[in-house]
Formats: structure tokens, C-alpha cells, sequence
């Protein structure tokens, strides 16, 4: 007979009661030092306390005390086990009253629901380890947020483990009864919504520390300071217009008399020759390229439009790119459609620099010595990708390996 006891104990009902008056949670909270009560119980708990409050059951002070929000999922989950309970104890009813002779599949039908409630309680142990596990990993991060000696920082940053998608919870075979869908369903909303918001704040913190380390140091001068920022540009084919090829791993692109047999896809430019890097550029990144024919050098948004052939679409013809055109007699520079000469044409190598949280896009022509040929300050808001974009067949332009 499985009794409600039965059920409660399996699925560790203690896990989902208060500490101040132990039954299950009423309108559940979460302070911050991550215990849990009913939002009366730590009112209750905390009244008349102007200085300082502290858990009940960590003693961790607070100051000023913590606005108090319902935690939606763990009402969801006491909601949940609560009609588990009633359920299951109904059911035991029911069975009492019958005579066991007369359904010989009863006790067969108990043993397998044990052994499903056992699978459960199994998840629900490794759901358990895994959110104490991102627990322990936001508070090295946060330790890690507070260095003040960059090069600490930047010694200790690579050897901190990075967030990984759990593989424990899905390589679980289980199929438990229908009236415990919601606990399970309940418990692993609860994890992914944690590794959703220990990824966001890994990414923001790591980003904003790493933005801190570089506005302290100087704008690069010579060559060799750029190339300390060099990165390796490789190119998106799904991004490529039909007409043009790509070759040396994505790195190269040149216009083709026919068109390619890539497969459809919503990032593909279809009006303009033009085709965007696979990566995003945030930081300070420097990289080079070797032109021939007439073919515009650009940086640009992810969200640029791509279908068309509207100045939406067109690098240095919008407010979502920036592009210098590179020809064999002149160059000139773009952005929304205002252009501008430059004296001089660029050279057959030239170099891009980006310091994206400054603000700054710089072109420069290649050779034995770097030459300024324009140079943008402005507020990009979003990460940006390397672009080109091409006039005539047989155009071409190789994205350079760094060194």
C-alpha cells in the first residue's frame, strides 16, 4: 500500500517546509542567502528588527533588510506535492477496500509505482547536487568579480571552470506516473532557470572585468601593439551571398561568375555580394585583409538586414555598419549613407582596429609602416561582425592569420 507518508518521504517533503513553523511552504520566499520560508513565517520572523535581519537558520545578517518576492516555482512545487499527497492517499483508500484476490495485477502495479517514485526521488537528488554545484561556481565567480590587480585577474580567469550544459538530468531514462510530471517538471524549471541566470552573470561580469583590464591600458601605436590584439576573422557561409565563394577554411571570398550551391537560409544576403564573420567582435580586436578589384571593408551589426537589395541591407549605406571602400585610384568611408573621401587609395593590405567599448573604428593602410586612412569615435551598442562586400566577378579578399 503506498500511504502518503510514503510519498511525502520519498520525495523529501522536508526539502519544501518552513524551518520557522515547519509545515509546507505558504507563499514561499527566498532570501538571499538562498533558504526558503513562508512570506508571513519571515515577516513575522523579521518585525521590529530596524537594524539588521538575519536567516533563521544560517544566521547571515542582511542590511537593510531584503525585499521579500514570491518564488513562483517553488509555490508551483509545494502545489504540486501537496496534490501528489492527495492522490496518492486517495488512491490507498481505494485500495483497502477491495479484496486483493480479486485483482491479481494490484500488488505488481504498487511494486512498479515504488520503483517509479524510487526514479524520482533519484532525479530530484542529482537536480539537487547540480544546482549546489552552479551555487558553488557563482560564488567563485563573485569572488573572482571583486579582484582589483588585472593581471591577477587575468591569470586566474582561464582556469576557472565554465558554465556547462548538465548532462546528468538528461541522460536519465525515466518515466514516471502522470501525477508526478509536475514535481519533476517543477524541480528542472527550477535548475535551468539558475543555469540561465549563473550564465548571464558569468558572461556580464567576465565581459565587464575584461572591458575594465583594457581602458586601462593605452591606444595601440605601433604595428606590433596592434597585433598584441590580433584576431583570427573566419567567414560565415550561411551569411554569403550565392555568388560568392569562399576558400583557405573560410577565410578567403571571391566573386564567382555562377552561383553557389549553399543551402537556403534566413541570414543569407540575397540582393547584395556581401558576406559577415562568424564571430562576434566585442573588446579591443585587430585584424588584416588583402584586397584586389574594388570591394568595401566593413564592420556591421548582427541584426543588419539581409534580404533585398535596399540600403537596409548594403554595407556603410545604413546606421548598423560602417565600411571603407577600397578601390586601385581612391577610398572613401560610409556609414548611413554619408560618405566621405579619403585622400590617397589604401593598399593591398589593410588593417582594422575595434575597440568596441571605446567606441573606436579604425582603418589603416598596410606596408612597411601602418597609415591612418579614417578613423570613427562613436557608441557601438551591440557586438559587432567583419564584413565585406564586393562589386565585380573575380574580386577577392583573404582575411589574414594573426602574426
Amino acid at each position: 500500500m503506498v500511504t502518503k507518508n510514503t510519498i511525502t518521504n520519498q520525495i523529501d517533503e522536508e526539502t519544501l517546509s518552513c524551518s520557522i513553523c515547519l509545515d509546507l511552504l505558504k507563499d514561499p520566499v527566498t532570501i538571499p542567502c538562498g533558504h526558503n520560508y513562508c512570506m508571513n513565517c519571515i515577516k513575522t520572523h523579521w518585525k521590529d528588527r530596524k537594524q539588521s535581519h538575519s536567516c533563521p537558520q544560517c544566521r547571515e545578517t542582511f542590511t537593510p533588510r531584503p525585499v521579500l518576492k514570491k518564488n513562483t516555482v517553488l509555490a508551483a512545487l509545494v502545489e504540486q506535492l501537496k496534490k501528489t499527497g492527495l492522490q496518492s492517499a486517495a488512491r490507498a483508500g481505494g485500495e483497502t477496500r477491495k479484496n486483493p484476490s480479486e485483482n491479481p495485477g494490484q500488488r505488481e502495479g504498487c511494486e512498479a509505482q515504488e520503483t517509479e517514485v524510487s526514479r524520482v526521488k533519484d532525479v530530484q537528488e542529482k537536480l539537487e547536487q547540480e544546482i549546489t554545484e552552479l551555487k558553488r561556481k557563482d560564488a567563485e565567480l563573485e569572488q573572482l568579480s571583486h579582484t582589483e590587480d588585472h593581471n591577477q585577474f587575468l591569470l586566474n580567469y582561464p582556469s576557472l571552470p565554465a558554465l556547462s550544459k548538465s548532462k546528468r538530468s538528461s541522460s536519465i531514462n525515466i518515466r514516471p506516473p502522470r501525477h508526478f510530471d509536475g514535481v519533476t517538471s517543477a524541480v528542472s524549471e527550477l535548475r535551468e532557470k539558475l543555469q540561465d541566470v549563473l550564465t548571464d552573470s558569468w558572461t556580464n561580469i567576465s565581459l565587464k572585468i575584461t572591458e575594465d583590464v583594457l581602458q586601462s591600458e593605452p591606444e595601440p601605436k605601433s604595428r606590433a601593439e596592434f597585433l598584441r590584439y590580433s584576431y583570427e576573422v573566419t567567414l560565415d557561409p550561411n551569411t554569403a551571398h550565392t555568388r560568392l565563394g569562399l576558400s583557405a577554411g573560410n577565410r578567403k571570398v571571391t566573386v564567382m561568375k555562377q552561383h553557389q550551391s549553399y543551402s537556403s537560409h534566413p541570414d543569407r544576403f540575397t540582393g547584395w555580394l556581401q558576406v559577415l564573420s562568424r564571430e562576434s567582435l566585442i573588446g579591443r580586436c585587430y585584424w588584416e585583409v588583402e584586397w584586389s578589384g574594388n570591394v568595401f571593408i566593413a564592420v556591421a551589426y548582427k541584426n543588419i538586414s539581409r534580404t533585398g537589395d535596399g540600403n537596409e541591407c548594403g554595407f556603410g549605406c545604413n546606421d548598423k555598419s560602417w565600411a571603407l571602400d577600397c578601390s586601385q585610384n581612391s577610398s572613401r568611408f560610409g556609414h548611413n549613407s554619408i560618405w566621405t573621401s579619403i585622400s590617397g587609395p589604401a593598399s593591398s593590405r589593410v588593417g582594422v582596429y575595434l575597440d568596441h567599448t571605446a567606441g573606436l573604428l579604425s582603418f589603416y593602410s598596410v606596408s612597411e609602416t601602418m597609415t591612418l586612412l579614417h578613423r570613427v569615435q562613436t557608441r557601438f551598442t551591440q557586438p559587432m561582425l567583419a564584413g565585406v562586400y564586393f562589386w565585380y566577378t573575380g574580386d577577392s579578399v583573404e582575411f589574414l592569420k594573426p602574426g
